[in-house]
Formats: C-alpha cells, structure tokens, sequence
C-alpha cells in the first residue's frame, strides 16, 4: 500500500486496465457502506478481483468512478462533465464504433466478425471511413517513396522502436504533402490510404532501408508489415490482417480523442495522425503492449512464468493486460488473436511462456487477458521484434484515427471545455534562511 496525496491509501496493484481499492476504500469513494458495495458486485457494476495470500478483494477503479459518475448526475452539469472525461459518461456523438453487449461493432458490423470472417484491413478502413463496408478485396495502389529511407533512418538510433520511427515519419509526410490542407473527403480518403500503407512499410525501417521500399511493393498493409519485418508473408499476412481489424477502431480512446480535438481545429490530416501517434506513446495508453513484453522476458521460461507473477501479486505489482474496464466478462478481441497465435507451428517457445503467464493469471482468479496481451502473443508466434505489437495496435488504429477526423469535420465544431476554477492549495511558509 502506498499514500495518495490526499493521505489515504492507495493499493500498489495498477496498470493501464486496472486500479484497485480495498473494500474500504471502495466503499468511500462511492459514499456508501460495504453492503452497498457488495450489492454493486452482485449486480456486475463493479469487478472485484481476488488479493493474493488473503481473503480479501480488490475492487477496480474505474468501475466505481464510472458509477460514481451515474450517481453524480443529480449534481448537475459541471460535475458531470468534469468526471465524464475520466472514464465516465460520453461526451461526443459519433456513428464510427460502439461497445455494445454484443462485443465492439464497426458501424453496425461485429469487429470480431468481421476479422475472424476474413475481411480485410483495408475493407474495413472504407467501412469506418464511408459507412459501406466492400463487397470484394480493396487493393490501395502501390506507392513511391517520397524522400530517401535513409533521410529518416539516418537520423534514428539503431534500436529506435517501431511506433518511434513512424512518430517520424507522419510530419515529414506531411511536409512533403503541398496539397493537405482542406481537402475534400476523397482527397482525404486517398490521402488516408497512402498514409497507412506508408505506416505499414516503415515499422521496420530501422532494420534496413531497402525494406522500406520492398514493403510499399506488397499488395496489403498486412502484407507490407511482414515484408518490413523480414517474415514470411504468406504465413504473417493472414495473421496480422486479423490484428489490424481488431485494432482498427475503439469508440472514444485517448488517441482518437486527441486526434478529433486537433482535427476540430482545422489541422490537416497529418497533424491529426501525428498527434494520436503521440497519444499513444504514453505508457497509460499505447505501453502495455512493451510492458507485457518486459515481463515475457522476465520470466524467461515456462517453467518459470507462473513464479514471477505470483511474486509481482505477492509484491502488489501490476500483471499488465490483463482486465478491461469496458469488457467485464473478457476482452472479445483476444480470443481470435490467441487462437491465431496457438495455431502458429511450430510453437516458438516465446509462445509457451505466454500461454504460462495467461495460465497463472487464470488460475490465481484474475481477469482476463486484453487485445494488448493478443498482440503481444501473436508477435511472438510470428517471430517480430520487440515493439512489434505495439505498431501493430497503431496502425491498425490508424483506420480509425482517420475516420474520427473525418466525422468530427462533418460535425463542424471546434472541440473546446471550459474549466471550472478552483482556488490552489496554500502555500507552504519557506523556512527562515
């Protein structure tokens, strides 16, 4: 346990997904008494996990401040939308995607349908961008090279991860896009196409500049993403087309919040990519897909997976991907990722060791395992390099950080919250020299 600055306790179980209180804590935070508390869980509002060693629970955060939110509805507008942007009620209007309770729809489609049913990427890029999703196989047309590889590369270290390069690349696009600035919806969709094939080619540039130009040749982005990574394609392509379906949207996350509020400023599409890129740079957004990574290569071993996570609960650290607050009874975009992954053969052994960590995450009673978790999975099964998943998930996300730009465009407004005052602490007296 560890003190807030307010001086309450604080438990040290946290990661992107997850953010745990003891019941007693819990049952503060909603005002009530732990009965009340007990009868949340049994109606589903709130998720509680078991703690390690003991008897006790641990009672997710975001399911109580998204509850808490509900009940503050009676406060009025100002505490309502305060708590809404923080994992509360929504805020935009938006026809792109919804979490329902049949799992994440793409327009009225089944994201997970649509991936396991064998649509591709670039299908389902024009169904977030146009509403219709095509019949046949969408081929982008083949792309040249703007600028030399090496104009970039050179400038990178040699162990820059995937997601740094493409942060990169997006403003030198741009700066070589004289035509960018307000264009027409068409002109923004094919703009949107060569952008993500262009995303696709360079996740594995640092490894080689000819990989780059041998990736834009490739008829997919899945395909593409393979070539640059030095894989077989026709054992990754199907894969990783998978994976960008599932990523390709996820209603009104951080990147494509950001990536809406910069378009609500007329910037061009570039600088609306960039900046969802820069979103999911942070580590409570875009780094679970590397801190899952980290602790794969902690354990090191099968044999070896379930000790370390039973000793980071025993410590009160975090297991990252595990727990999605939006998905109480388990994230529906990693089972299709699992069973791409333990359809790989041979299985690598980096596969065994996270089938074990899922296994002992399992059987100690917790969560599920997220998208994150998925793509750290299937990364390892097709042999990618570290920071592999990750570019994965921003790619993927691309389709639908251009269909946010587009819709809040058609909305017209400029996205602009007021904040409410408030008078800061006092300040301490500075000791006498």
């Amino acid at each position: 346990m560890v003190k807030r600055r307010d001086g309450r306790s604080q438990s040290r179980f946290s990661d992107r997904h997850e953010d745990l209180l003891t019941a007693a804590e819990a049952a503060e935070l909603l005002g009530v008494k732990r009965a009340t508390l007990y009868t949340y869980v049994s109606r589903g509002l709130v998720r509680c996990v078991p703690e390690a060693g003991t008897k006790e629970n641990r009672y997710v955060r975001m399911d109580l401040e998204r509850l808490k939110t509900r009940h503050d509805a009676r406060a009025g507008h100002a505490a309502v939308a305060s708590a809404a942007l923080r994992w509360g009620e929504p805020v935009i209007d938006s026809s792109i995607s919804r979490i329902s309770p049949e799992g994440l729809e793409y327009r009225k489609h089944l994201a997970v349908e649509l991936a396991v049913q064998g649509c591709s990427f670039e299908q389902v890029a024009e169904l977030l961008w146009t509403g219709e999703l095509p019949s046949a196989p969408v081929r982008w047309p083949a792309l040249e090279l703007p600028f030399p590889p090496s104009s970039i590369l050179g400038l990178l270290p040699r162990d820059a991860p995937p997601l740094t390069a493409l942060s990169a690349l997006v403003p030198l696009l741009g700066a070589s896009d004289a035509a960018r600035f307000a264009s027409p919806p068409e002109q923004e969709r094919l703009r949107a196409r060569r952008l993500l094939r262009h995303l696709g080619a360079w996740v594995g540039g640092v490894r080689g500049a000819s990989r780059v130009a041998q990736a834009l040749k490739e008829d997919t982005v899945a395909a593409s993403l393979a070539r640059a990574w030095g894989v077989e394609v026709k054992k990754a392509a199907g894969p990783l087309d998978r994976a960008l379906v599932l990523c390709a949207d996820h209603e009104l996350n951080v990147s494509a919040f950001t990536a809406r509020v910069v378009a609500s400023s007329g910037a061009d599409l570039y600088a609306c990519v960039g900046a969802a890129l820069a979103a999911l740079s942070g580590p409570r957004h875009g780094g679970s897909c590397d801190r899952i990574e980290a602790l794969m290569q902690e354990a090191g071993h099968p044999e070896r997976a379930a000790t370390v996570v039973r000793e980071r609960l025993r410590r009160g650290e975090s297991v990252p991907g595990f727990g999605h607050p939006l998905y109480p009874k388990g994230d529906p975009r990693t089972p299709p990722l699992l069973e791409a992954a333990w359809a790989v053969r041979p299985e690598p052994a980096a596969v065994r060791v996270v089938r074990a960590v899922a296994e002992a995450m399992g059987e100690a009673g917790h969560p599920l395992p997220t998208i994150d978790f998925g793509l750290v999975a299937l990364s390892a099964a097709l042999g990618l390099p570290p920071g592999a998943a990750a570019a994965v998930f921003a790619v993927g996300r691309g389709a639908g950080w251009v269909a946010h730009v587009l819709e809040q465009r058609e909305q017209g407004h400029l996205l602009r919250p007021r904040a409410r005052y408030v008078e800061p602490p006092p300040r301490g007296v500075a000791p006498e020299p």
